[in-house]
């Protein structure tokens, strides 16, 4: 079962709704892949994300914008033997995908978690998936941008990098 601290001890200054939704649909996802994670930290700016797969999928409705989940290699391998209940031991086109099905999950819990607030949106686009390091995200000034970080408790990532997985937020209110 998914572990995650209460995020409202590590807003700092984030919108507490965006934070909870985050939190709880990360937590329902890494239900679903067998995994479990802690919340150790929230932030309203852009963060450097170390992880080499990367899912980005878009939203639409009261807000416009994306929400982007990046992940260390290690941790996306791990997530995805979790949810297809195969065992691959490296990256592979089948981890690639399982990593845009957990973008997926991730994102259709921020959905429901947001249906009833001012940050609802009806739409997300199929996921995209990133592999590879060294890129960079620009965002524009005046969004709402939450991002947070989780530590996964995956006893083989020796690596505290091979360890987190961040979810960001980056909406426009329409």
């Amino acid at each position: 079962m998914a572990t995650v601290t209460d995020p409202a001890s590590s807003l700092s200054g984030a919108n507490a709704v965006l934070a909870e939704a985050v939190v709880r649909s990360v937590e329902k996802a890494l239900v679903m892949c067998g995994a479990s994670a802690k919340c150790v930290g929230v932030a309203t700016v852009p963060l450097r994300e170390n992880g080499l797969v990367t899912g980005i999928i878009g939203v639409h409705g009261r807000v416009s914008g994306f929400i982007t989940v990046n992940m260390s290699e290690v941790m996306a391998i791990s997530v995805v033997e979790g949810l297809l209940q195969e065992e691959f031991g490296k990256l592979t086109s089948q981890v690639v995908d399982g990593a845009g099905e957990v973008t997926n999950m991730i994102c259709g819990g921020i959905k429901s978690q947001l249906a009833k607030t001012q940050f609802s949106f009806q739409g997300i686009t199929v996921p995209s998936i990133i592999v590879g390091e060294g890129y960079q995200m620009a965002f524009a000034r005046g969004l709402e941008f939450v991002s947070a970080t989780f530590e996964h408790d995956n006893p083989e990532a020796v690596m505290l990098d091979d360890r987190l997985l961040s979810v960001s937020m980056s909406f426009l209110k329409i």
